[in-house]
């Protein structure tokens, strides 16, 4: 076995891993470090000896690794004893509890006394499997920086006493909101980087939909686990399209809609029937509003009215200035840009989203089709100044000079 085969295995057991340690040590950072050193031993010897069992291999070897640590720390004899009479490391990973593990792994990752920033790449590292230099690399910043936002991360997490295990059900689905945001920020920067040379990151955004899925086979009852499903599903179903061969955009009216994908358009349709059973959510209605554009053929066949009405519920179960800019465009297409115009020069006078360029960036397009080409050009071009994704800002900057 090579570097490529340790990778793909930690990926796919890494959070069962971290999560049975974490219940047999009590401490969420030892597991976590204990892990990281089985992998740093399976590179070494793999390539030499390819085990039978590569994961439990990985969990043998890290909870050696634990107990190694734990018989370090003198004032833990008693922890250590406890542990060493663990059963074998083949009868310790109780199939029937190991998904509570990997759902608590998820709420401890995310949990509020962390910054986002520090769940992000927490979520990453123990559930995703990544390694510091995979999530830095997604998300542009030094690897310094993420290894101290993780290390961080586990102090804050010891500090307050985080438990590992599943919040008591009040509080879960209130808890669950902030797990969804997560993979909903990992998702969002996979689709629309915000920063940089690419458009799109699919890698991370994959991951995204992967840690979803794990999500809704955990929390099978819970509507916005599938919504948020559906909307990573049916947004990543126009990857495909969404860049030509130089990685340069592809704005939706001029996508090839038969490179869509449409294997994950039919399961993101499945996973909305699913979040649509207790009525939807705003991951659902986003999901759903996701669903209209991909079962329409063309832009100018969209139902654009449906998509106002779905965005205005949206802006009341989830009311945010970026909700209000969508229903813009949404009310644009449906009702003409003098409508949409006043939703955006209203978000400017209320200084809802200040530094973006996205309301510029609107702004333009309705000027441009209102025939109030210079405004519109200046728009265009301030909204390339506020853009920090090259790939975007090349777009606003050649809309704005075909206004000239």
């Amino acid at each position: 076995m090579g570097t490529a085969d340790v990778e793909a295995v930690w990926r796919i057991e890494s959070a069962r891993i971290v999560a049975a340690l974490t219940r047999f040590t009590g401490d969420f950072g030892l597991a976590e470090d204990a892990a990281q050193e089985a992998v740093a031993e399976a590179l070494l010897s793999w390539p030499l000896a390819s085990p039978a069992n590569p994961g439990g291999w990985l969990m043998a070897t890290a909870r050696r690794r634990a107990i190694d640590a734990i018989r370090r720390r003198t004032a833990l004899q008693d922890r250590y004893a406890l542990l060493a009479a663990a059963p074998a490391v083949d009868e310790e990973v109780d199939p029937d509890k190991i998904d509570d593990d990997i759902l608590a792994l998820m709420f401890v990752s995310c949990h509020p006394v962390l910054s986002p920033e520090a769940r992000v790449a927490l979520t990453l590292r123990v559930v995703g499997g990544l390694s510091t230099e995979q999530i830095a690399r997604a998300f542009l910043v030094p690897v310094p920086t993420v290894q101290a936002r993780i290390t961080r991360a586990k102090k804050t997490i010891a500090a307050a006493g985080v438990p590992f295990e599943l919040p008591p059900a009040g509080e879960r689905r209130e808890r669950l909101g902030g797990v969804l945001s997560v993979v909903y920020v990992i998702f969002t920067e996979g689709s629309t980087a915000t920063s940089g040379e690419r458009l799109l990151r699919p890698d991370v955004a994959y991951e995204a939909i992967r840690l979803a899925r794990t999500l809704a086979a955990l929390q099978p009852d819970e509507p916005e686990v599938h919504g948020l499903l559906a909307l990573c599903e049916l947004t990543a179903a126009r990857f495909p399209a969404r860049t030509g061969p130089d990685g340069s955009p592809i704005l939706l009216a001029d996508q090839d809609r038969r490179r869509w994908d449409f294997s994950a358009v039919r399961r993101g349709l499945a996973a909305l029937v699913k979040a649509s059973a207790r009525g939807l959510g705003p991951y659902g209605l986003q999901a759903a509003i996701a669903a209209a554009h991909a079962s329409a053929p063309s832009v100018e066949a969209t139902d654009w009215e449906r998509i106002v009405v779905l965005y205005e519920a949206l802006g009341r179960v989830a009311p945010s200035p970026v909700v209000e800019l969508n229903r813009a465009v949404a009310v644009a297409m449906a009702s003409g840009p003098a409508q949409a115009l006043a939703i955006v020069d209203e978000l400017i006078a209320l200084d809802r989203l200040p530094g973006s360029h996205l309301v510029p960036t609107v702004r333009g397009e309705l000027l441009a089709r209102l025939g109030r080409r210079p405004e519109a050009r200046a728009e265009l071009e301030l909204a390339a100044r506020l853009c920090a994704n090259q790939r975007e800002r090349s777009v606003l900057l050649r809309k704005a000079a075909a206004l000239g």
